[in-house]
Order: C-alpha cells, then sequence, then structure tokens
C-alpha cells in the first residue's frame, strides 16, 4: 500500500514538472512524458564508430537516464542495448559513441532511445534513426576495406552479395573460416589474434604478402579480393632529453621503441609542444626534434606526442638550457712543425662569456686540457713532444664549465716535418808537406722518422781554423778537405727544402798533439759470433767514445764504419749479422776530447774463427844431418780465417825401414810461438828414411799439413871406426905372435891330422854331417 502511494506521489511529480517545462498535462489522462528526438546519427572515419546526438532535455531532478538501442538491418534486430547516465545541466546536445564488431558498412544499424524519469519511469521511444550499409552490387563486397587493424585483436570481416546471391565461402589468407549470417544475405568470419610476420627467414615479398591481410569472397560464380593492413599502436617513448650545440637551436631526442616495417601502412606522427611557452607545436621525426630556442628561457618543459590510427602516446621532460650544452668544434688550421703542431679551431655558438673547456686527443697518445676564452672565438693550443716525420691525427671537444662534453671532432691527419741528424766521422791523412794533412770527412744521415720518404738533395760543410771560416757544399755523402796543421773543427748539416737538419761537428786535432801508445788488445771469439767490446774508461774524455774498423764484407777496398758511444759508457756489442766469419777485424777505439779524438785501443778478433787455415810453405832443400833435421817454412799467420796458436811438427820413420815387431818411432815438436818458423828435430838413425810434416794449429784445431820425405846422410866416421877396429886388433895379434910362429905351426897341424880309420866314415857320412852343421846353425 505504501509503495503503490509514492509511486502515485512519483507519478504526480513528474507531471507537475513536465507540465512546468512544456504547458501540457493532462489531468485525465496523466501526463504525456515527452518523446526524444535523434538529432544526427554519424558514422566515423575508422567505420565501426557510431554517434548519437540528442537533445537532453533536464527534469530538474539528479541526472537523467538514457536507454539507447541498437539493432541491424530493416528487421530492427536489436544487437546492443545500454542506460546512460546525463548530467544535470542545462539543456544541451548530449553525444554517445558506439563501436561496432561489425563494420558498418556491411548491414544497416539504427539507433533509438528513450528517457527514464527518477530511474524508473520510462519515457517513449524515439523513432529509428538508421546509418545505411552499403549498397548491394553486381560483385561481392567484402569489409573493412584497405583499413588498418590493431595487432593481437579480434577482427570480424563481413562480405555483401548481389541482390539473390548466395555466399558460399569467405577466406582469410587463403584459409577458409566459418561463416556467421549477419542478415540480408550478408556474412561474416571472425580472426582471433592478427600477428605481423616476424620470422627472418622471409623473404621482403613473403613479409609484405602476410602484413596483407587479404580476404577472398565467392558468391556463387563470382569472388572477390580485398586486403587490409595490421599494426601496432604507439608506444611509450622512453629516453627523452633534450640537448643544444649552440644556444641557439634544441634537440630532443628519444627511444620511440618497437620499430616498424617498412610496409607498414599505419601512418605515424610526432608533435612536440613547449608547455610553458606560446610556440605552436613542432612536427618532428621518428625519435627526435630540433626546434629554436625560445629567447630568454632557462627552463623548458615540453611534450611529445606520437599519434596514429590506432592511438597516441604522450611523453613529458623538462630541462635546463644552460645545462644541456654540447658545444660543437669547427676546425681552423693545423700547422705542422718537426717535434709539435699549432692547431686552432672555433666553437659553434657565442660563448665568449662562458666557463668553455676544451681536450684534445693525438693519436699516438698525447692529451691536452685547455680553458678556451678567446674574445675571437677561437681556441689555439701546441702539440709538443712528438715524433719528427710521423703519421698523427688530433681530435677536439669541448664543455660548457665542464660538465657535459660535446662529442670528438673528426680525426685530422697531418704529418710532422723530417728531422735529419749526421753521424759524422773522419780520417786524417799527413800529406808530405808537414804543414798540410789531408782530412776526409765521412757522415751517415739517418732520418726520423718513417712517414714520408725524403731526398736530401746536398750538404754543407763548413769548418774554421785559425779564426778563419770555409765552407762548401757537396752532392754526396761525403767530403775531402785540405788543412793546416792546426786545430779544426768541422760542421756539417743537411740542406733541405722542408724540415730541419741537426748540424754534426768533428775537432781536428793539432798536429803537435801527443797522444799515447795505444793499448794493444786480442778478442776472443764466442760461439753466437759478434763481438763483445770493451775498453778502459779514460779521464781525459769528455765527449764519449768512437769504435772504427773497416768492414770486409764486401770485395774492394774497405768500406770504414764507425759507433759513437755516449760518455760514461765503455762496452760496445756488435751482432755477428754484421761480420763475416773468418775474417780479421781490427777496432780503433777512440776517445772524444776538446782537442779532437784521441786513439786509445786497438783489439782485433775474429766474429767466428774457422778451421780451414792455408796450409805452410816449406822452405827447400831441407837441412839434414845424420841425426837431425832442420824444417824451416813460410807462412802469413795474421792472413787466416783464425788466430795462429803456434805450430805441430812431427817427424817419423817410415815404414820400410822398420823391423817387424818394433814399434815406429815418432817425434812431435809443438811450436809455441806463432812468428817462429823453424824446428830442429835431433837424434834420427843415420842414412834413414823419415817423413816430416809441419802444420798450423788454432783455437779449432790443427790445419791442413805439409809433408816432406828425406833421408838422414851417412855417419861416415862410424863406418870407419867399424872397419879399422878389427885390423887394428888383427895387426896387433900377428905382431905379437910373429917371434912364436914354428910353435903355432907344429902345434897346428897337430890338431888339424885325422886319424886313418876315420876317413872312410867321414866320407860316407858327409851328407849326414853337413845336415847336422846346418841344424846346429840353425
Amino acid at each position: 500500500m505504501n509503495d503503490f502511494r509514492l509511486s502515485i506521489h512519483t507519478l504526480l511529480g513528474l507531471c507537475i514538472i513536465f507540465s512546468m517545462v512544456h504547458g501540457e498535462c493532462y489531468t485525465d489522462a496523466g501526463c504525456q512524458l515527452p518523446k526524444p528526438s535523434i538529432s544526427q546519427l554519424k558514422a566515423l572515419g575508422d567505420k565501426r564508430s557510431l554517434t548519437v546526438s540528442w537533445l537532453a532535455v533536464h527534469s530538474g531532478l539528479v541526472g537523467d537516464i538514457y536507454e539507447i538501442q541498437i539493432s541491424r538491418t530493416e528487421k530492427h534486430t536489436i544487437i546492443y542495448s545500454t542506460n546512460v547516465s546525463v548530467p544535470s545541466v542545462d539543456s544541451s546536445e548530449y553525444t554517445w559513441t558506439w563501436v561496432s564488431d561489425l563494420p558498418l558498412e556491411c548491414v544497416d544499424h539504427s539507433v533509438r532511445i528513450r528517457a527514464f524519469y527518477n530511474h524508473s519511469v520510462a519515457g517513449p521511444w524515439s523513432n529509428w534513426k538508421t546509418n545505411n550499409g552499403s549498397k548491394k552490387n553486381d560483385q561481392p563486397m567484402i569489409f573493412p576495406f584497405e583499413q588498418v587493424l590493431m595487432e593481437g585483436t579480434t577482427a570480424t570481416f563481413c562480405c555483401v552479395p548481389p541482390a539473390g546471391v548466395n555466399i558460399t565461402s569467405i577466406a582469410f589468407r587463403n584459409e577458409p573460416y566459418a561463416l556467421t549470417s549477419v542478415g540480408a544475405g550478408v556474412k561474416a568470419i571472425t580472426v582471433n589474434n592478427l600477428s605481423i610476420p616476424t620470422e627472418d627467414s622471409m623473404t621482403v615479398f613473403q613479409k609484405k604478402a602476410l602484413s596483407v591481410l587479404l580476404l577472398e569472397c565467392v558468391a556463387a560464380d563470382k569472388k572477390s579480393f580485398i586486403w587490409n593492413y595490421v599494426s601496432f599502436p604507439p608506444q611509450k617513448l622512453t629516453n627523452l632529453s633534450c640537448a643544444t650545440t649552440d644556444m641557439r637551436t634544441v634537440t630532443c631526442t628519444w627511444d620511440s621503441g618497437r620499430k616498424r616495417d617498412r610496409h607498414d601502412h599505419n601512418k605515424r606522427t610526432y608533435t612536440l609542444h613547449i608547455e610553458n611557452s606560446d610556440r605552436g607545436p613542432v612536427s618532428c621525426e621518428e625519435s627526435s626534434c630540433t626546434f629554436p630556442a625560445v629567447p630568454q628561457l632557462q627552463e623548458y618543459n615540453i611534450s611529445v606526442v606520437v599519434k596514429d590510427m590506432l592511438g597516441e602516446e604522450t611523453a613529458s621532460h623538462s630541462f635546463n638550457i644552460s645545462e644541456r650544452v654540447f658545444p660543437v668544434v669547427e676546425w681552423e688550421a693545423l700547422r705542422a712543425g718537426v717535434t709539435g703542431a699549432n692547431m686552432s679551431w672555433s666553437v659553434q655558438g657565442n660563448f665568449t662569456r662562458q666557463n668553455l673547456l676544451c681536450q684534445t686527443h693525438t693519436e699516438p697518445g698525447n692529451n691536452t686540457e685547455l680553458s678556451c676564452n678567446s674574445l675571437s672565438g677561437v681556441c689555439e693550443v701546441k702539440l709538443e713532444q712528438l715524433l719528427p716525420n710521423t703519421h698523427y691525427s688530433t681530435r677536439v671537444r669541448c664543455s660548457l664549465n665542464g660538465r657535459l662534453w660535446g662529442g670528438w671532432s673528426d680525426p685530422v691527419p697531418f704529418i710532422t716535418l723530417p728531422l735529419v741528424k749526421l753521424d759524422l766521422w773522419r780520417r786524417i791523412e799527413q800529406l808530405s808537406d808537414p804543414h798540410s794533412r789531408q782530412v776526409t770527412l765521412l757522415w751517415n744521415p739517418h732520418i726520423v722518422g718513417t712517414a714520408a720518404t725524403l731526398k736530401i738533395p746536398g750538404y754543407k760543410v763548413q769548418y774554421t781554423q785559425e779564426g778563419r771560416t770555409n765552407s762548401t757544399e757537396v752532392g754526396q755523402s761525403q767530403a775531402v778537405v785540405s788543412v793546416g796543421p792546426g786545430k779544426c773543427v768541422f760542421t756539417v748539416r743537411a740542406v733541405l727544402q722542408s724540415g730541419s737538419s741537426v748540424p754534426a761537428r768533428i775537432t781536428v786535432p793539432p798536429v803537435d798533439y801527443t797522444e799515447k801508445p795505444p793499448v794493444q788488445k786480442r778478442l776472443s771469439s764466442t760461439a753466437a759470433g759478434g763481438f763483445n767490446l770493451s775498453w778502459h774508461e779514460s779521464s781525459t774524455v769528455s765527449c764519449g767514445y768512437t769504435v772504427e774498423w773497416c768492414d770486409l764484407r764486401n770485395a774492394g777496398p774497405c768500406t770504414l764504419k764507425w759507433v759513437n758511444v755516449p760518455e760514461g759508457d765503455n762496452t760496445l756489442v756488435l751482432p755477428a749479422g754484421d761480420f763475416k766469419a773468418g775474417c780479421r777485424y781490427t777496432f780503433n777505439i777512440y776517445g772524444c776530447t776538446e782537442n779532437g779524438h784521441t786513439l786509445l785501443e786497438k783489439q782485433t778478433g775474429y766474429s767466428k774463427e774457422l778451421n780451414s787455415i792455408q796450409s805452410l810453405k816449406l822452405v827447400q832443400p831441407v837441412q839434414s844431418t845424420s841425426s837431425s833435421v832442420t824444417l824451416e817454412w813460410l807462412y802469413d799467420e795474421d792472413d787466416q780465417p783464425a788466430f795462429i796458436t803456434g805450430y805441430l811438427v812431427t817427424v817419423q820413420e817410415v815404414a820400410s825401414n822398420i823391423v817387424p815387431g818394433q814399434a815406429a818411432v815418432v817425434f812431435n815438436k809443438t811450436v809455441a810461438e806463432p812468428r817462429k818458423k823453424s824446428q830442429i828435430i835431433k837424434g834420427l838413425q843415420s842414412n834413414r828414411e823419415y817423413v816430416c810434416s809441419v802444420r798450423a794449429l788454432t783455437k779449432e784445431g790443427p790445419g791442413t799439413p805439409i809433408i816432406i820425405t828425406l833421408r838422414t846422410t851417412i855417419n861416415y866416421s862410424a863406418y870407419l871406426a867399424k872397419i879399422l877396429i878389427p885390423t887394428v886388433l888383427v895387426l896387433g895379434c900377428i905382431i905379437l905372435l910373429w917371434p912364436q910362429r914354428n910353435t903355432l905351426k907344429s902345434g897346428l897341424k897337430e890338431i888339424f891330422v885325422y886319424p886313418a880309420d876315420w876317413s872312410e866314415a867321414a866320407v860316407s857320412g858327409g851328407r849326414g854331417l853337413r845336415h847336422l852343421r846346418h841344424r846346429g846353425c840353425e
């Protein structure tokens, strides 16, 4: 009962309100609620959104409720219904938008509305407002057509057949899908999770084909083909930052996120807004935007809006322009010297009142940092401690107040100028005139660095003696000058078109300058070859040492070689590759003083001694006696591939003179003095043949022997003694026994008379007696 009374009161209240608003109220039949009217029904550009507009008349109560219904086809099949709350404001037109899952071109879509008062009393429906679909054609029509669809969403495609024709199939990417009847002969398919191909192995044509959504509709004997595109909406911009190079323009950059394929048809725009300025929006590139700086504005609040057919995103950023300066360098000039280079550059923009710092980097390694506050705007720096004739490259960058550094400039290559040093030496020859000497100057040019090949056109030789200076120019690396007996100072430098030459100076001592005899020293060779030279330091040396020798590796006159050794060092190692094995080298070691060079030592040796020494030559005829032989030989021990340490003399009796079972007599004599070239061998037998040999000895062993066979002379005094002694003994016996010759005669007869009976036995047994006699001798 109470609810009924509440309803009556509510209805009466509404009647009163509407009677006040419209001036209409029928007391007998109740209040007639107004019928709403749809002022506009419009399809948006995406062909899926439908906007409904109507005049909202408010009752004065809290908000009004409108029910909206949407139907399809001429049969007005309701597909969607909802209630919309309209705020209680002055009477105005209200717009509501609905998004259809089916393209609006497929069929007719109609809308009607009605109002609810006090959330319960429903008013009358408005008339249907229809948005017409596409008119049927003589060919099947597929919708949507050439539209950009969002990746990952579900899409519905429809096919509108010609009048009276039935649709048999709809295929998506050549794959048939199940058909759904929409009405009026229109059929539709639904495709879930639209995708973009990402396979790297696909060809460009395959990617393009898959990025296009190809649909085919078959209606009876008619076919239609259309395509759409699939893409993705904008992504949130990241890493948004802004900077300036000259305080005149500002460049903002960002990461736009996922990259689109070049076949993507989803047009995207980027727009920058300066929020705290009246500047208009700035059209941007995909990942950067450049705009003029706002005068007198230090703090910037910007936003970047990215927008396409599928949506939009916005990113914001704030910055102080004076803290985001990256100066850009422009080269002015670079002038290279021998050991340095002068470089200059300018910076874009006006930074004369700022604390501008710059860094230079030279490759190979040289870094310099300087403050650049030049009023002209040009910064200069001198690079030092560079190597002559060497490739370099340099680059520069600058910073405002040392906060942020601008990018490095492009490297600028350059080559330092060449530097020529001369290694100077001399030979002094005293002429027949005691007041004249001939000085041969020799020098080796050393070009520092290898960047460029340098041709030296000539040299200038200057010499000063007794206060007079003379000069001459030569084209070769030597000069011959005649000077007097006094001290003479020579200076030689290279004449160059560009670059520099360090003058070389050497002093020739006066003729009357006395020197101590040089120390003679023999060097011992090593298995590795080469020379390890050392000498005693001299207290008079003030400018180092010079080691001089002749290069014997080439045929013809020797080439003079020399090496300078600094003061305080008295050793020098010369590698084996610079010397020839088996050749004797003499090293002259000079000490440098204010009056010139003094010969201190002479050292002689071999880089490597060889055993292939020459044979000796014996002096003939060989002197011999009945008991000795004197051997003499000729030999140049200085012209050998090794030091001669002595000689080995061997004398041996010929084998034909040796009685079987006896050992041969051998005489070996060693001569320890290399310059002694004779030896006497004693104790030989008379009138015997002997084989004599002589060979030179070295550290590597004995050389090839020289052999000669000779016979000792007969010892006639020995033979005479053998004859005279028996003769004298016989004569003595005769003389002593002569007086008793008769007695001896009779005695002999008794001794040598045989018995009569022994004669036959003697005859018959003669053969046997001879046989016994022979056996007894044996």
